[in-house]
């Protein structure tokens, strides 16, 4: 099992991210937070890195239903959604599957709601 869906997507780098932010939110997810690795690796230790963003991606309903079944689970969340230029110029789009990261945790209830979650993150990514 794979523990990833992603998607490659012609185009400039900001453009995507600007689809991605926009495909997500069209589920019902926000960003929460933003981790820009290449310039943090730049600016920490001075290396020079290809763009690559996380995007902490929340459903605040689903996030407020998984919690009231598992109260732990916050130390999962939230689904990551990378951004990635790639070599061959194309852009990546890859999210977390929360069935995959959920295969540690014995629920069969928070697995069905990771599966929910799930099919809304690969509604996203045909979005974009």
């Amino acid at each position: 099992m794979s523990y990833y869906f992603s998607k490659l997507i012609e185009g400039d780098f900001a453009e995507v991210v600007g689809r991605t932010r926009e495909a997500l939110k069209q589920e019902g997810f926000g960003v929460i937070t933003e981790i820009d690795v290449q310039a943090t690796l730049e600016a920490k230790i001075g290396v020079d890195f290809r763009p690559y963003l996380i995007l902490g991606a929340c459903n605040p309903a689903m996030a407020h239903e998984a919690l009231q079944i598992e109260d732990k689970v916050g130390a999962m969340l939230p689904c990551n959604v990378v951004v990635q230029q790639r070599a061959d110029g194309a852009v990546e789009v890859a999210a977390i599957d929360p069935v995959a990261s959920m295969q540690a945790i014995d629920n069969p209830a928070l697995k069905e709601k990771a599966a929910a979650i799930a099919d809304k993150l690969q509604k996203a990514l045909r979005g974009i």
